[in-house]
């Protein structure tokens, strides 16, 4: 069976995810027996693309690069309407995140269950702001609402713990969770005060022009509650996670932690106990003998805390266009091996 796609927003990370099916598609097939077609775009900058049996992506492409739009096979469609009407399995919905509302985001997702369509995305709008009525509604129409990408990028977190963590009780979860600000306190920590480590850090690409969603913790706020809800179970409001980001954070702070042997990081935290669920994103100095406090740069780390093994702590790329894309892709093909398993495999 093929795989029919329509993608939401084709930006950094949907042109990722086409590059990566592009160029694995041989490997996908020999491996994994998966075969894909991606049936729509649509873009509010580039326009709406759709061919039912299937869009011509190098083509695709290669006008948009040109042009900065679509022209063949193009439809006045908007976003709703190409959901509703293309003739896609899944639909990646890689529009712009919104923590406050979470549109358009939440209606594209609500649109896709109510014709049939499983989501795959890496939007935190969605995820951290309605995932109880996101996932009940998927399982409503018997689909699917696949996160992974909205935590870590492509380092699996989310299928890590529903995966080979299967069985294990998870009481806690706590990491490095923003890149940004990671690397920010990495250059401070060199000699940078905290004015040169932002503009050094939106040259390379790692802060928007506007970097509040980071430095303030939005971001890692945001991923806190994806993982409190997915991970432990809870049903924990974004607004109920305390929130401090690093700007308060000064040259002489970095030095003074790093003079008593530690370092100050960016810290997501979550912790279940009798006395309830503690959630917090605040900078704090971290030993230097604890395995976050070696995480540097641009990258992530989450340490999970279970029953059976203990800590458990993944460390990996939480950013990136082919890391992201990346995380799409595991997202499909958890899709597609769902959707061929028959019952007379079933034991």
């Amino acid at each position: 069976m093929t795989q029919k796609i329509t993608i939401i927003g084709f930006g950094t990370v949907g042109q990722g995810l086409c590059e990566i099916l592009a160029g694995k598609k041989k490997e996908l097939l020999e491996k994994y027996n998966y075969r894909y077609s991606i049936v729509a775009v649509c873009d509010p900058r580039f326009g709406t693309v759709y061919n039912a049996a299937g869009l011509d992506m190098e083509r695709v492409i290669a006008e948009l690069r040109a042009d900065q739009k679509f022209t063949t096979d193009r439809y006045p469609w908007d976003a709703l309407e190409t959901i509703r009407n293309s003739n896609a399995d899944v639909v990646c919905e890689l529009a712009f995140t919104d923590l406050k509302t979470g549109e358009p985001a939440m209606s594209h997702c609500r649109t896709a269950f109510e014709t049939g369509k499983h989501i795959v995305t890496s939007n935190k709008g969605p995820a951290a702001l309605a995932y109880a009525e996101m996932k009940a509604l998927a399982g409503q129409h018997n689909v699917d609402f696949r996160i992974e990408g909205t935590v870590m990028s492509g380092t699996p977190v989310l299928n890590l713990a529903e995966g080979p963590l299967a069985g294990c009780s998870i009481s806690a979860v706590k990491g490095i969770l923003n890149g940004t600000t990671n690397y920010m306190l990495s250059e401070m920590e060199q000699g940078l005060d905290y004015t040169a480590a932002l503009e050094k850090a939106q040259s390379l690409g790692y802060a928007e022009a506007d970097p509040t969603g980071d430095v303030e913790g939005y971001d890692a706020r945001a991923k806190v509650t994806i993982l409190a809800n997915v991970v432990l179970g809870e049903k924990l409001s974004i607004d109920a996670v305390d929130c401090t980001g690093i700007t308060a954070l000064t040259a002489a702070d970095i030095m003074a932690a790093k003079a008593e042997n530690t370092r100050w990081k960016l810290i997501g935290s979550i912790t279940r106990s009798k006395e309830g669920l503690t959630a917090y994103v605040r900078p704090e100095r971290v030993p230097l003998t604890h395995p976050l406090a070696g995480i540097m740069g641009a990258t992530n780390a989450l340490t999970l805390t279970t029953d059976l093994l203990g800590d458990v702590t993944i460390v990996g790329a939480g950013a990136g266009k082919t890391e992201t894309g990346f995380s799409i892709l595991s997202d499909l093909l958890a899709i597609h091996r769902t959707e061929t398993i028959l019952p007379d495999n079933r034991l």
